[in-house]
């Protein structure tokens, strides 16, 4: 069973940066695709973007390509989301997630373990 601890979220001005952190523990790693979906108040819980079981390809959601990015590191059981040129309307409650043996799905329903959410909130 792993446990996810998301951290990093805030308040930000719009074109700023923030890098949000996602702690694996329980688990091996790097068996697990990890992935980051957003949810804003009101509205669905939204892929942003996944990566592979053991690293490698990545994918994102259209509305943040270019300016999100993924990475994990397997060796620290880390995975993180590096997002620069923020936006008003990249202000939600961000999950870090993880599916076993996963392909980097943007379908919530393959993921397996959550964290509790970290918010990001980007003013205008």
């Amino acid at each position: 069973q792993v446990q996810l601890v998301e951290s990093g979220g805030g308040l930000v001005q719009a074109g700023g940066s923030l890098r949000l952190s996602c702690a694996a523990s329980g688990g091996t790693f790097s068996s697990y695709a990890m992935a980051w979906f957003r949810q804003a108040p009101g509205k669905e819980r939204d892929f942003v973007a996944a990566i592979r079981w053991g690293g490698g390809r990545t994918y994102y959601a259209d509305s943040v390509k270019g300016r999100f990015t993924i990475s994990r590191d397997n060796a620290k059981n880390t995975a993180a989301l590096q997002m620069n040129s923020l936006k008003p309307e990249d202000t939600a409650v961000y999950y870090c997630a993880a599916d076993l043996y996963g392909l980097g799905s943007p379908a919530y329903e393959r993921y397996e373990h959550w964290g509790q959410g970290t918010q990001v909130t980007v003013s205008s």
